[in-house]
């Protein structure tokens, strides 16, 4: 109905640009026939290889779950039977796709504004108690919109006791929120948050419990300070889509602690951009966050790497945006984009 009335306003677009997943983009052509349909190719499910019964911990096999899955894609797949082309973040997220429609999807990344997410040697972050710390503390990063299990929040609190007492002058600052973004919620009337909170609390002592920081969802800017006083910074994350905050913590020019996980391998290097960990390996995770919280010349070294990464490949003003305005106007002429 909102198309209709745009169409009885005079409007008729060339190219129309969808979500797939939740159905908007259905009927559109019924509207506009003649228009162009481009798909925004996020995700799509499968029941083995990728998220879906990765953690056993959490993901127990039921018997309606492969059903699930299918009726989680089944907006999509319609989608796929009209549109003429697709764009993707990654090439991971692209091969999720199923074939003949995958031929038709362009990687292109959104883009990260790496004129704005830069080093800062002066930068300093303000701590709700008002104190402030900056690149002469050490300062260990974990970001998640919400802090749960797909995006490793489990693994990392569980690492998190051992870190603590070996690197007595840490910082542990993390970001996010009490809900669930993906995957299902915590049992009863939890969070997430809490139940690992309330598991690892027991094994680190009052004082250093005192240098570990839960800060809530941050306001972009005070989200790139965060980023740009981190001495080492963890992502981590089930084989899914890939967060914008990896990437821009790599423009930030952080020292990345990441799981070995297939969205990741795109975007980390080990030891060239960044250092990756088995996802459920949380003694290597500890090690390997200390290892670099030891060695200031491997972290910069890392750093400078990981900026340089995101500048070549996925910078908005000379990369992101470009490629998906080209990609538009090819659409927009009748062409399949390249």
């Amino acid at each position: 109905r909102a198309a209709l009335g745009l169409r009885d306003g005079g409007v008729v677009p060339d190219v129309v640009i969808a979500h797939p997943g939740w159905g908007e983009g259905l009927f559109l052509k019924e509207v506009w026939p003649d228009c162009r349909l481009g798909l925004y190719c996020e995700f799509h499910y499968s029941a083995d290889g990728a998220d879906s019964g990765f953690d056993p911990e959490f993901q127990r096999a039921q018997p309606g779950d492969a059903s699930r899955l299918r009726l989680k894609n089944l907006n999509t797949q319609l989608h796929m039977v009209m549109a003429e082309a697709g764009l993707a973040p990654t090439r991971g997220q692209a091969s999720t796709f199923p074939q003949p429609f995958r031929d038709r999807i362009t990687v292109v990344h959104d883009g990260i504004d790496t004129a704005e997410v830069v080093p800062r040697a002066d930068a300093r972050f303000r701590l709700p108690g008002g104190d402030s710390v900056g690149r002469d503390d050490e300062i260990l990063t974990f970001v998640n919109r919400n802090l749960e299990p797909y995006r490793g929040y489990h693994v990392f609190m569980r690492a998190l006791p051992a870190i603590l007492r070996r690197r007595p002058k840490a910082r542990v600052l993390i970001v996010g929120g009490d809900g669930v973004s993906y995957g299902a919620r915590a049992p009863g009337q939890r969070t997430w948050k809490e139940i690992f909170i309330d598991e690892v609390r027991p094994a680190v002592a009052p004082a250093d419990w005192a240098r570990v920081h839960f800060l809530g969802n941050l306001p972009y800017a005070d989200f790139v300070t965060l980023l740009q006083v981190s001495s080492v910074h963890v992502y981590l994350t089930y084989p899914f889509v890939l967060s914008w905050s990896l990437l821009e913590a790599m423009s930030a020019g952080c020292a990345i602690v990441a799981s070995d996980t297939a969205p990741l391998r795109e975007a980390i290097e080990h030891d060239r951009t960044g250092r990756l960990v088995d996802f459920f390996d949380v003694a290597g995770l500890g090690d390997t966050v200390c290892a670099l919280l030891e060695d200031p010349a491997a972290r910069a070294a890392l750093g400078e790497r990981a900026r340089a990464f995101v500048r070549e490949t996925c910078d908005l003003r000379t990369r992101g945006l470009p490629r998906q305005l080209a990609w538009v106007d090819a659409l927009a002429g009748r062409a399949v984009p390249a």
